[in-house]
């Protein structure tokens, strides 16, 4: 029976029944702005469909399903055979089909392919995290196969495929299939370069046997993989199938699955070799040349992730308090919370201009663009990522201890939100990423000068920003103890470039000052008072 003690009121309605893709107007712009006019059309349909479908009610009681419980391993049947399988609840298996159907990856196939799967993961990524994992590696996993043209011509049209098909057999039976990849050993860590698997190779031209571990296996469920090991010329990419073509199972050996903080849906596995089956791709001793193509698109993913998060977590702090009563009026009103908000939604913003600015320099491909990317993507994952976990905080604390609830989602957000830093090269490796690339490739950093020259004169604090970076960039003898710093610098002028050339005045003008101009404290929510905080609030806020 319920009890009449009270009428539940100012409680704000939940967050459903919208379309995440329309309502985000940094995201819509820049699909506008990075779209060719004749596919524009197309490519807003798509993802109107998967904007309502990420808003609607039933994706995100799948979202939760999902992370409520996680994959299971079964390493044996009941007759004692060695199966090495993950189990996953039905609602992964729903979210994992949708986002291949919605062609996250199947860009590299696509016109326009890298603009649109970009905005699509930054959506997906609202849903549920977990299940972008597989999608990001399939996804990353075919330019790095390129290195072999014969093998590309085979499992691309796999990997590019918009059907999803989960069973294990040979992958030429299969609709479509999914990559993981192993790089990482418990002795070596990011150091790659340390790992002790070793290659034997077989009779058959560019076949080998393999033995050993990958401390981090990603989506140890897939149909493929993407490894190093040691060959007789050094380090080798090679390819291992989880069921070889005659049907039979590859040794891969699942010996657990990790217990992580947070992206509790996806598996990642720590797995064993034994004589393993695999296929080189590239060349002998050059596995890190190879496989760094298929890094570098994951690198970017952690952006649009880390973009996803934030902009969820932005979207329902802007929800909440627009329908929060407090003291006599919206709380959305206040002149502090409307700091907060306008605070966070900048850096929501800034993180989506920029993830699809480098998406658009992959479809465009030129040699310029390619440089571009050589620098502004390892700065992009290194700033981004690590903006995305104190957003995530200062949104939840943005609802009170309704966000410290797990049915407001928002611990799911702030558990999430360092995963994208860590994953794909911590800091530092970004930082030392972005500092070889100064140092050795004077092409990266003459085209990452160019793309934030072109808005030159249009901001005093952008024009100071640009003259203090050339002054730091001047001498990089030494620099590895300043790397992070330089890298932080980097993303920032690039970021501040973008929204002077393509955001409303007052979300630019925001930025400058407080990110570039250093008009603010250390702490969200101390914006300058003076600027226009409510277009930027208003901006930010979702349709429901």
């Amino acid at each position: 029976m319920a009890g009449s003690t009270h009428t539940v009121t100012n409680q704000p309605p939940p967050l459903v029944g919208y379309d995440a893709f329309t309502a985000d107007r940094a995201l819509t712009a820049a699909v506008d702005r990075h779209t060719a006019p004749d596919l524009l059309g197309e490519v807003r349909a798509e993802l109107a469909a998967l904007g309502r479908a990420c808003g609607s009610a039933q994706v995100q009681e799948w979202g939760a399903q999902a992370n409520e419980n996680p994959p299971g391993l079964r390493t044996h049947d009941r007759y004692g055979q060695r199966v090495d399988e993950v189990d996953f609840h039905p609602a992964w298996h729903r979210l994992l089909g949708k986002g291949v159907s919605a062609g996250l990856t199947a860009a590299w196939s696509r016109p326009g392919g890298h603009v649109r799967r970009a905005a699509a993961f930054l959506l997906w990524t609202q849903v549920e995290a977990g299940n972008l994992c597989p999608l990001s590696m399939t996804h990353a996993a075919v330019p790095a196969l390129r290195a072999d043209p014969a093998l590309a011509a085979v499992w691309e049209p796999r990997l590019a495929s918009m059907v999803y098909d989960r069973e294990l057999r040979p992958a030429r039976l299969k609709a479509g299939a999914l990559f993981g990849m192993g790089m990482t050993e418990k002795q070596g860590g990011s150091d790659v370069r340390a790992n002790t698997t070793a290659a034997t190779p077989l009779a058959e031209d560019g076949t080998y046997r393999l033995t050993g571990h990958k401390w981090f296996c990603s989506a140890p469920m897939s149909d493929g993989f993407l490894v190093l090991a040691q060959a007789s010329q050094g380090l080798t990419c090679f390819l291992v199938p989880r069921v070889l073509e005659d049907g039979t199972r590859n040794v891969f050996m699942i010996q657990r699955l990790k217990d992580k903080l947070g992206n509790r849906s996806n598996a990642s596995a720590e797995v064993e070799f034994d004589g393993t089956w695999a296929r080189r791709v590239g060349e002998e001793g050059r596995g890190v040349r190879t496989i760094i193509e298929m890094v570098a698109a994951t690198r970017l993913d952690c952006v649009l992730g880390s973009a996803g998060l934030m902009r969820q977590a932005v979207a329902q702090a802007v929800h909440h308090c627009t329908h929060r009563e407090v003291f006599g009026g919206k709380l959305v009103d206040k002149p502090l919370m409307r700091n907060v908000l306008a605070d966070l939604a900048l850096e929501s913003e800034a993180a989506t201009t920029l993830g699809l600015r480098l998406a658009a320099a992959y479809d465009d491909g030129g040699e310029q663009e390619r440089a571009l990317l050589r620098i502004a993507v390892p700065a992009a994952k290194y700033w981004v990522t690590k903006r995305c976990s104190p957003v995530a905080v200062e949104a939840s604390e943005c609802l009170g201890g309704n966000g410290y609830v797990e049915e407001s989602q928002m611990p799911r957000l702030v558990r999430e939100s360092p995963l994208n830093s860590i994953w794909e090269g911590a800091g530092n490796v970004q930082a030392l990423d972005v500092l070889r690339a100064l140092q050795r490739e004077p092409m990266a950093l003459n085209a990452y000068l160019q793309e934030v020259g072109t808005a030159r004169g249009a901001d005093h604090r952008l024009d100071a920003a640009i003259k203090d970076l050339l002054t730091e960039l001047a001498d990089l003898e030494g620099a590895e103890a300043r790397a992070r710093r330089l890298t932080e610098r980097l993303a920032l002028v690039l970021q501040g470039s973008l929204l002077v050339r393509y955001a409303p005045p007052e979300v630019a003008d925001l930025f400058c000052a407080s990110r570039l101009g250093r008009d603010a404290g250390a702490a969200f929510g101390t914006l300058p008072h003076s600027l226009d905080l409510a277009s930027v609030v208003e901006r930010a806020r979702p349709e429901s």
